[in-house]
């Protein structure tokens, strides 16, 4: 029976189709097969010896140290688009609030209260205070056409706008689901020149992080407006609220409030509301449980953010899952071993993923613990286990 550590609110219905047999859920294991979790934060845990997966509710992995991970062996997934349509709603409400000044607006009118039968009248007096441009026929920028990026590409075109795209790394089911229409940018610096609308949807990492700043600032059209409900820490604060002062920013829409962007007249924080909607709990949780549940049973990886993506049909042989550091010779020493203790390979998957490669071995015979250990032994390995049928 596999014990699962499971950290935050993960929806109860998905929870229970785990079936009882196989899964203990609980919240105080102290040597868990897995962990599902949404925002707890794991970057300081001592993980124990038997932990062999951790699930994300989500699409962020920042709570989670993915490299202590990766030398421990530790398959680490999360949910890329569970929570696509939240998220692609999110910035389409972003849209408007950035261009139509309907926020303003808003607050202004609460400030009529008490004013009596004089409310209609300022109304009527002040509203051209609060006048913003349509949308439709606007160039709309993306920087990153993953799920969230298509789905919001393809809406923004059904709304009349122009849609362009940047995005090196584009994934082959992304470029299936996004519209022709979309024009494909390779040169960041052009999308930024030509676009008058910008929302942003890559993650955190060392190769973004202030991807936009100074000098990108000053590329771009005065004017622009900026939706940012991917991830904190992509646009620098202090050269943003620079590019609103000389009038390079008009608006600047975020889902992740900071001191400093905060009362703003030109910034729109929002409390971290993109994946906020039942519908996205649900399906990240359903996801997340789906991943987890392939992996202890039958050992394959899709969607981790240190595996490589590796299925194998299940035919009910003993499998063999051995995970190590991707360098030369590493499934021949594997191989030698079972050739050695006269066990034969009915099939065999490898995949590599940067510095890590993830092996299903599948055999006729038995595997035994001495078999396991030598395969442990080997320089490189970080990780083996066997399914049995």
């Amino acid at each position: 029976m596999f014990k699962i550590q499971k950290h935050n609110n993960i929806s109860q219905e998905k929870l229970n189709t785990m079936p009882n047999d196989l899964y203990e859920i609980g919240e105080n294991f102290d040597n868990p097969d897995g962990i599902l979790l949404r925002s707890f934060n794991l970057l300081n845990a001592e993980f124990p010896q038997n932990l062999k997966v951790i699930a994300r509710a989500g699409a962020g992995v920042n709570n989670i140290p993915i490299d202590k991970c990766s030398e421990k062996g530790i398959v680490v997934f999360n949910t890329p688009g569970a929570n696509a349509n939240g998220v692609k709603e999110l910035v389409l409400a972003s849209l408007f609030l950035s261009s139509r000044k309907i926020y303003r607006g808003i607050n202004w009118t609460k400030s009529l209260k008490g004013k009596g039968e004089n409310v209609v009248k300022l109304v009527e007096k002040s509203k051209s205070q609060f006048e913003g441009p349509e949308i439709k026929g606007k160039k709309l920028g993306i920087i990153g056409l993953g799920a969230i990026g298509a789905a919001v590409a393809n809406d923004a075109l059904a709304l009349g706008m122009e849609v362009i795209g940047y995005d090196p790394y584009i994934s082959v089911d992304s470029a299936w689901n996004l519209s022709r229409k979309v024009e494909k940018e390779t040169n960041f610096d052009n999308l930024l020149a030509t676009a008058d609308y910008i929302t942003i949807h890559v993650p955190l990492n060392n190769n973004t992080k202030g991807m936009l700043n100074k000098e990108k600032f000053a590329i771009m059209k005065k004017g622009m407006k900026i939706i940012n409900i991917a991830r904190g820490g992509l646009v620098v604060n202090k050269d943003l609220l620079e590019a609103i002062e000389d009038g390079t920013v008009s608006c600047y829409v975020t889902d992740f409030p900071e001191d400093e962007l905060i009362e703003n007249d030109n910034i729109i924080t929002i409390p971290h509301l993109g994946a906020s909607t039942p519908e996205s709990e649900e399906n990240c949780a359903a996801m997340a449980i789906d991943e987890l549940r392939n992996f202890l049973e039958r050992g394959t990886i899709k969607n981790s953010v240190n595996f490589p993506n590796c299925d194998l049909e299940y035919k009910g042989h003993i499998r063999l899952l051995v995970g190590n550091i991707n360098v030369p010779n590493m499934v021949g020493q594997v191989t030698t071993i079972l050739a050695q203790n006269e066990i034969n390979i009915a099939s065999l998957l490898n995949s590599h993923k940067g510095k890590i490669a993830y092996n299903i071995i599948d055999v006729d015979g038995n595997v035994t613990c001495e078999v396991l250990e030598k395969i442990k032994a080997i320089d490189g390995i970080i990780m083996v286990r066997i399914i049995r049928s």
